[in-house]
């Protein structure tokens, strides 16, 4: 089977790639997982953060944006602590004050998933790229994105991770097409 070149470097990436990048996500909570750990990625290798995947789920009490949003100086100082996580004081800081800003929308918006969507109409972009080296960094879309979660008080959510956030949660699909999952991701929508 024919895969994205980026998925072929390790049995966790191919796994990743093969059941979850790109799929639509509509459930908060796994949108907020994503969102925590695209910055958390910020710097570093995504096949780093998906080897502390399991570590960040049990750290970060499940990706619940209730729970984060409360974390105190005792429960950021034992982050610190945590080699199981990219221990990292800004993305910690970061990944608290998102979960504020994500009940804030919530509020706003019914869910976080009704904010984000709307960025791509409620719908996924099914791009056609060739090969890799033709996926863009950044999008207006990722661009927009970024601005109004900037302005709303989110940190590390530049228009690249914002663009990461948005493949890896089906807002657009980029699998190339020669892709396996390129077709079947565009049946999807």
């Amino acid at each position: 089977m024919q895969r994205c070149q980026w998925s072929l470097t390790s049995p966790l990436e191919r796994d990743y790639h093969d059941f979850e990048w790109g799929v639509p996500v509509h459930n908060d909570r796994v949108l907020f997982e994503f969102i925590l750990l695209e910055g958390a990625q910020a710097g570093l290798s995504w096949l780093t953060i998906l080897k502390k995947r399991d570590a960040y789920r049990l750290a970060f009490d499940q990706f619940n944006p209730e729970n984060v949003a409360r974390y105190q100086d005792a429960k950021i100082n034992a982050l610190l602590s945590n080699p199981g996580i990219v221990r990292n004081r800004l993305k910690i800081n970061a990944a608290v004050l998102n979960a504020q800003v994500v009940l804030n929308i919530q509020q706003e918006f019914g869910q976080f998933d009704d904010y984000l969507w709307r960025f791509v109409d409620g719908k996924p972009q099914q791009n056609q790229w060739r090969t890799h080296h033709n996926v863009p960094q950044t999008t207006p879309q990722s661009d927009a994105l970024s601005k109004d979660l900037k302005a709303r008080g989110c940190q590390f959510v530049g228009s690249t991770i914002c663009y990461a956030f948005m493949q890896a949660i089906g807002m657009v699909n980029d699998h190339t097409i020669d892709c396996f999952r390129h077709s079947q991701l565009q049946n999807l929508s």
